[in-house]
């Protein structure tokens, strides 16, 4: 937690004359009681209309003065809070966006989120209430019990005796409910987690209907988190009555340690006044205390959550050394494999090949054999564990990864469209292209005539996730996205599964007729999207157990061969061949 404060260095001024205009305030408000005394000991008994009006004057400019350093407090604590939680929130998603896809399968999206949002908010929330509190409410109670003391000793007695037994309960609540606040945001992410997979598979969930399946186990979580809010809610809230009893009891004895000592002479009815407004100054702030402990207590819960976030270091790192220029796009496997986090079995093992520059890799293979896992080590969204990868005869674990994922472009399984128009998300390719390479690239993609089914054209709006548009439509301009990069090395993930096979087939053609046709990796689960490649690799179960060209793996593969036949009769009525 400590290690965030270094995003309030920029509000120095702020974290400063926030509190300094509250104590200010706290300082104007002890005086009070004072002047009330002063109305009754000498205004009262002297029936002094002048100077009642004298002291009802100077406590209404006590109460402006007063009123101006809270609005500047406020002013001033608010700038800090919003001003902190904004520098965390973005150094917070940067070094999200700089972990490897290992931390963030780790992490998960749900918690990311819930950090990203809630878990800031509550330290926003902390740290305003902090800097107007943290140190106004401390400085009023013992400064009330110090003015109570100069009024009358054995009276304040009563003060000194209060407010230690305050504190330990204070502290006691405390103690108990920050593990469980810490619980409950743990809890809050997994109801985020199935909110967030219920309304990406929504469809799925209707097709079989799963949905009252899914309802009762939202309702779990739900009443999971209910219950231990519930619970921590229950001891929060003991902080208010327990405060009001015991401050209530020290009441009762200062008015009857009080009374006996007016009826003695040796105080007058103005100081019992002004002890018992030094007494009810005290239960305000301690009640302003209580809730400032119970909304710090949950910001250094979330706070600790953001700092493990923070702790986490990407373990990959950028080389140093760039692709050589003479190879462009060559990328070689040598015995590379890899296992993902701590699981026992290998995802990929043992595979090797070389793919030369403009060449059509082929990657074919059942459900979880590794074709993703394998084009993945490409661009480094994962590191293999085992063996080499090399592009352009360099390890991809020594090339410096900007430079790397420069020369890469990929176009994943899910065909990912942001909100905004065709044109913007086209420009994520690269942002400088040229209207004529937007048109360019549209065409290879056989996409031109999404965009000219449109009356906005390349301005037409597209929704988040590409909503108002077909699968299909979707893959194709991810892939003209991916072509504006002009990339040495293309990888198209089984990003063609929603396009026929006349419209699949004239993809690949469009991109092997380029000028500099880039290395291009095919994966896809249909013999006819990678029966043309220059080279084809078949997986199963995480192995190559075959590769070659297409004739060659259909008369010595028996696992090409069994993919190969199972769709051949649909094939034969195509137009592929």
């Amino acid at each position: 937690m400590k290690g965030l404060l270094i995003y309030l260095k920029q509000d120095r001024k702020e974290c400063v004359l926030g509190p300094l205009f509250k104590l200010l305030e706290a300082l104007f408000e002890l005086f009070v009681p004072l002047v009330m005394t002063s109305i009754i000991d000498v205004g009262i008994a002297t029936g002094s209309r002048r100077y009642i009006l004298e002291r009802c004057g100077l406590l209404v400019l006590l109460a402006v003065v007063g009123l101006v350093c809270s609005i500047t407090a406020q002013y001033f604590a608010a700038r800090a809070a919003t001003g902190f939680s904004a520098r965390l929130r973005s150094a917070l998603f940067a070094h999200l966006q700089g972990l490897s896809y290992r931390e963030i399968d780790t992490l998960g999206s749900a918690t990311m989120i819930t950090r990203m949002t809630s878990d800031v908010n509550q330290l926003q929330n902390g740290v305003n209430l902090a800097l107007r509190l943290l140190l106004r409410s401390p400085f009023v109670v013992f400064g009330a019990m110090v003015m109570a003391f100069t009024i009358d000793v054995p009276g304040a007695t009563v003060f000194a005796v209060a407010i230690p037994v305050l504190l330990a309960v204070v502290f006691a609540i405390i103690l108990v409910t920050i593990p469980m606040y810490r619980k409950v945001q743990n809890r809050l992410d997994g109801v985020t987690a199935a909110t967030r997979e219920n309304l990406t598979g929504v469809r799925v969930l209707r097709a079989f209907r799963k949905e009252q399946e899914e309802i009762a186990e939202f309702s779990r979580r739900n009443r999971l988190l209910n219950q231990l809010q519930l619970r921590v809610g229950r001891i929060s809230n003991l902080l208010n009555p327990v405060t009001y009893v015991i401050l209530n009891l020290a009441v009762v004895a200062l008015l009857r340690t009080g009374a006996l000592r007016v009826n003695s002479g040796a105080l007058t009815q103005g100081q019992v006044v002004a002890l018992y407004n030094y007494m009810s100054q005290i239960l305000v702030e301690l009640i302003k205390f209580a809730n400032l402990i119970i909304t710090m207590t949950k910001a250094v819960a979330c706070g600790n959550r953001i700092q493990s976030v923070f702790a986490m270091q990407s373990s990959q790192t950028s080389g140093s050394r760039h692709p050589e220029e003479t190879l462009r796009g060559q990328v070689e496997f040598r015995n590379a494999g890899i296992t993902y986090g701590v699981a026992g079995a290998e995802a990929l093992s043992g595979v090797s090949f070389l793919a030369r520059s403009g060449q059509t890799v082929g990657i074919i293979g059942g459900t979880g054999s590794g074709k993703s896992t394998l084009v993945n080590l490409i661009p480094r969204f994962y590191d293999a564990t085992q063996g080499q990868v090399l592009v352009d005869g360099v390890d991809v674990r020594e090339l410096n990864l900007e430079e790397l994922r420069r020369r890469i472009a990929v176009v994943p399984q899910k065909a990912v469209l942001f909100r905004g128009t065709i044109r913007s998300n086209l420009l994520w390719g690269r942002e400088d292209a040229t209207e004529e390479e937007l048109q360019a690239a549209l065409t290879v993609a056989q996409a031109m005539e999404i965009v000219q089914g449109k009356d906005q054209g390349l301005d037409a709006e597209v929704q988040q996730g590409g909503g108002n548009l077909s699968g299909g439509q979707r893959q194709r301009l991810t892939i003209a996205r991916a072509l504006i990069r002009q990339p040495e090395i293309l990888i198209l993930d089984d990003s063609a599964s929603a396009l026929d096979y006349a419209t699949d087939a004239r993809l690949r053609a469009a991109i092997g007729a380029l000028p500099n046709p880039p290395t291009t990796f095919v994966v896809s689960q249909r013999a006819a999207s990678i029966r043309h490649a220059d080279w084809i690799l078949v997986l199963d179960d995480g192995r190559v157990v075959g590769q070659g060209t297409h004739e060659t793996l259909l008369e010595q593969c028996p696992v090409y061969q069994e993919i190969y036949h199972s769709q051949f009769r649909k094939e034969a009525h195509s137009h592929v061949s």
